[in-house]
């Protein structure tokens, strides 16, 4: 991940891009974009699969979905090669921005689609080309999951996912034929605990303020996540309520700071984590017991035989997903590659190799096929495990009769309260988080 003096100086820039790019919150989308739809990638003319050897696609995007796995499957799968490359937040921006053609297919997060298509580094993406698109969930589609609405609250994925042409730089206001992105991997984010060390139930977003955890709680120094997490404590805790949590007001933010500023001088923190390692050391080691967390960090703990649970709070979860987007440069054999890739990418082996570290796949059928009966009911189905769970390493994280934290699937995403997102007041939240950080 990254530190929060890199957040300030990148974010500070893409801030002033985004102008108009972004559509208003909005109702229900209706209707829907024709297409052709099959779950497999299918056979090439022989002539045109001879020249696609040759191809080199690279995929760009964070640690924790730009896998080298998927990369030498996709390779052995498709005949041509995909290379991944690297980056964190700020480090994908710049090279959009400043060095779009080192990068063919960007997995960006959601929020950084608000900085890149007024850039006009993309190219939409023609939904008639990707061949399984009418599979893929509604949660991103058409806004609705189990046929209600998805909070808008932050940046939801409907919010953002079409473009009204091929050359677009601003977001289309309904469905139609392109898209910003093709769906990728996401997940519901909540806190992570050791129940053998926390002395009591765990139920509220409060609890991570709660004086019951002082110096043994933790939170991560990402300023548009880390706040969001604040947000959903302090009103849990009755102490705040935000008009919209997922883009709070100035002086939203600077209430909140001012709370987080001093719970920090007051003990409270014991660290504010700046990656992915630093979570996991600190629960491991037991110095702190509630604290931001992602999934997969949940299950680097359990690797280690640990107890550590992603507890289902009642407030709900803060959503977040990532979208494949092609850039601008691409043409020809090399563009027709990246839909073979973009296709490819859900129709089933990333979605099982991805349910182990607890990430879900924009098209769960063939996700859900990829795994066993005993993973499928375990990561899906909110159903105990038969035998053990492992990760996608094969190191054990879950026993015969455990159940997921949380549930299932549907449980999970029909409880989203708010999304991840880059907010209107986002110069002012690294100016005061900064101080948060240095308190």
């Amino acid at each position: 991940m990254f530190h929060t003096d890199e957040w300030e100086y990148e974010m500070k820039k893409s801030a002033k891009t985004i102008g108009t790019g972004r559509v208003s919150r909005r109702s229900i989308l209706k209707g829907g974009a024709a297409v052709a739809g099959t779950t497999l990638v299918t056979g090439f003319p022989t002539v045109w699969a001879q020249n696609l050897k040759d191809i080199t696609l690279n995929h760009t995007g964070m640690s924790y979905s730009t896998l080298p796995d998927i990369a030498r499957q996709a390779s052995k799968d498709l005949g041509f090669k995909v290379e991944m490359s690297v980056v964190d937040h700020p480090g994908l921006i710049n090279r959009m921005i400043n060095d779009p053609k080192s990068i063919d297919v960007a997995d960006m997060e959601i929020w950084q689609t608000k900085i890149a298509v007024p850039q006009g580094v993309l190219q939409g993406v023609e939904i008639g080309k990707v061949k399984n698109w009418d599979q893929l969930t509604p949660l991103y589609t058409t806004g609705v999951f189990n046929g209600k609405e998805v909070s808008r609250e932050g940046d939801a994925p409907i919010e953002y996912i079409y473009l009204d042409a091929v050359d677009a730089k601003a977001f289309a206001s309904s469905q139609t034929e392109f898209a910003t992105f093709v769906p990728g991997v996401y997940n519901a984010d909540t806190l992570g605990i050791r129940p053998d060390l926390v002395g009591r139930d765990i139920t509220s977003w409060a609890d991570l303020i709660s004086p019951d955890f002082k110096g043994k709680a933790a939170i991560q120094n990402i300023p548009t996540n880390g706040i969001m997490d604040a947000m959903m404590a302090l009103e849990g805790a009755g102490e705040m309520t935000y008009g919209d949590k997922g883009n709070p007001t100035q002086d939203e933010i600077q209430q909140t700071i001012a709370r987080l500023i001093e719970l920090k001088r007051g003990g409270h923190w014991r660290a504010l984590w700046n990656t992915f390692d630093e979570s996991v050391n600190l629960m491991a080691g037991g110095e702190v017991v509630i604290q931001s967390m992602w999934s997969p960090a949940v299950t680097a703990v359990q690797t280690q035989n640990v107890p550590c649970v992603y507890q289902p709070l009642k407030e709900g979860y803060r959503g977040w997903g990532n979208g494949l987007a092609m850039l601008a440069h691409l043409d020809g054999l090399k563009r027709d590659a990246a839909y073979e890739y973009m296709t490819w990418y859900n129709s089933g082996w990333v979605g099982g190799f991805i349910a182990k570290q607890g990430y879900y796949s924009s098209n769960p059928a063939t996700a859900k096929a990829a795994l066993s009966e005993n993973e499928r009911g375990f990561f899906y189905e909110g159903k105990a495990a038969t035998a053990d769970i492992t990760s996608p390493t094969g190191q054990k994280t879950n026993s015969a009769g455990d159940v997921r934290d949380g549930g299932s699937y549907e449980d999970r995403f029909a409880n989203v309260a708010v999304w991840n997102n880059l907010m209107d007041e986002a110069e002012f939240l690294y100016s005061k988080w900064n101080e948060f950080s240095a308190a």
